[in-house]
């Protein structure tokens, strides 16, 4: 699936690429704060780091790298992955590694950019998320955005909520 460069206001979402995997991005992985409510991170080295961005490339996913428009400083990466073809749905996923740019809404003002991607110019139906019930921050974004939750698996640790938005 050919990913185009989304731009906002103050963003620009580019097709993540090899040239992302740094050792800045290798940092965020291994940030305990960062990774807190992410299923993967800690014990990250360059490498590992390479080939699961190489991995990426090779599979039909929507991967860009989020860059802030004034500096071009990547900042984080968001994605919609996987993409299920015959139930033309998604599965959404953010993480803001830089922390120094966190509570600025870049993470609601890339989540929106993508959404209406997907819905607008792919025609994706549905897209779907899980969250952890403890991350507060991000179960209000997700709220403002429009998702609904429909599901809560309480039976794994830790509790788990998914949501989706979907558009008639």
């Amino acid at each position: 699936m050919e990913i185009q460069t989304l731009i906002s206001p103050r963003l620009v979402l580019r097709k993540l690429n090899l040239d992302h995997v740094t050792s800045e991005y290798v940092s965020w992985m291994n940030d305990p704060v960062v990774y807190e409510y992410l299923e993967s991170g800690g014990n990250y080295d360059i490498e590992q780091l390479y080939s699961y961005v190489n991995e990426q490339l090779s599979k039909d996913v929507l991967f860009w790298a989020i860059h802030e428009k004034t500096s071009n400083k990547h900042i984080g990466n968001i994605k919609i992955d996987p993409i299920n073809i015959s139930e033309n749905s998604g599965e959404y996923g953010i993480m803001i590694g830089d922390r120094e740019s966190w509570g600025k809404g870049y993470a609601k003002e890339s989540t929106a950019l993508v959404i209406n991607h997907c819905f607008e110019v792919l025609k994706i139906s549905t897209i779907t998320l899980g969250v952890v019930c403890e991350n507060q921050k991000a179960i209000k974004l997700y709220k403002d955005l429009g998702f609904e939750v429909y599901e809560t698996k309480s039976n794994i640790v830790p509790t788990t909520v998914n949501y989706a938005i979907l558009i008639g």
